[in-house]
């Protein structure tokens, strides 16, 4: 039985929109300053234990735009891994190693889970991880909550397209400043919980593990 592990990069105020500067979102690329060594590295352990990826056709089109031509262990083991993408508007033949997921897309990866194998990984994808969610089909969220504060976007563990939160802007949160990148889960759902709703919302997973990151000149 494989496992599903979806990953995602998270504002304190549950913002999850292109942390990797892929769109045009006026305030894309907010994660970049936080992956440093230790990150890069965890994320690339993720990738190891993976033998597929499954995506939404936004993150798809995005990531196929960026990492094809990008280097380095994190990227090559990114782009010589097979990806899913789940689609009503794509048709093959599809760049980067990557198909259309036909038929119905929760008892596609359904069938998938129960084939032997490394774990199936998911990025971003926030639509496709509702429709896997109340399947129950994600064995694990892995949310890398950021100290930082974008405010009035829809947040990704509230209702889809609901925004709530501050004004945008960046701060710190208490006990966040700190050059240890990444603290246990309790420590880190209850640092987090006193600043958003969907924190709070998301600690009560039994699956989520919130991983905090500080920044790198903190």
């Amino acid at each position: 039985m494989r496992k599903l592990i979806m990953s995602t990069l998270m504002t304190l105020d549950g913002v999850v929109e292109d942390p990797g500067g892929f769109s045009d979102f006026s305030l894309r690329g907010w994660g970049n300053s936080y992956f440093d060594d230790e990150a890069q590295q965890l994320a690339l352990s993720t990738l190891l234990g993976a033998d597929l990826l499954l995506y939404g056709r936004v993150t798809y089109e995005f990531f196929s735009g960026f990492w094809p031509s990008a280097r380095g262990p994190y990227a090559d083991r990114l782009n010589s891994l097979p990806k899913l993408v789940a689609s009503t508007t794509l048709r093959e033949p599809l760049e980067w190693n990557a198909k259309v997921i036909e038929g119905d897309v929760a008892e596609e990866v359904g069938r998938l889970k129960g084939q032997a194998g490394g774990d199936i990984v998911m990025y971003g994808s926030t639509n496709l991880m509702y429709t896997l969610t109340r399947h129950d089909l994600i064995d694990e969220y892995r949310i890398w909550v950021y100290p930082l504060v974008l405010g009035n976007r829809p947040q990704a563990f509230l209702h889809p397209g609901r925004t709530q939160g501050p004004p945008p802007g960046q701060h710190l949160a208490p006990g966040l400043g700190r050059r240890r990148p990444y603290l246990p889960p309790s420590f880190a759902a209850y640092v987090v919980a006193e600043h958003t709703l969907a924190a709070q919302q998301l600690q009560r997973h039994p699956r989520a593990r919130c991983l905090v990151a500080s920044h790198a000149n903190s």
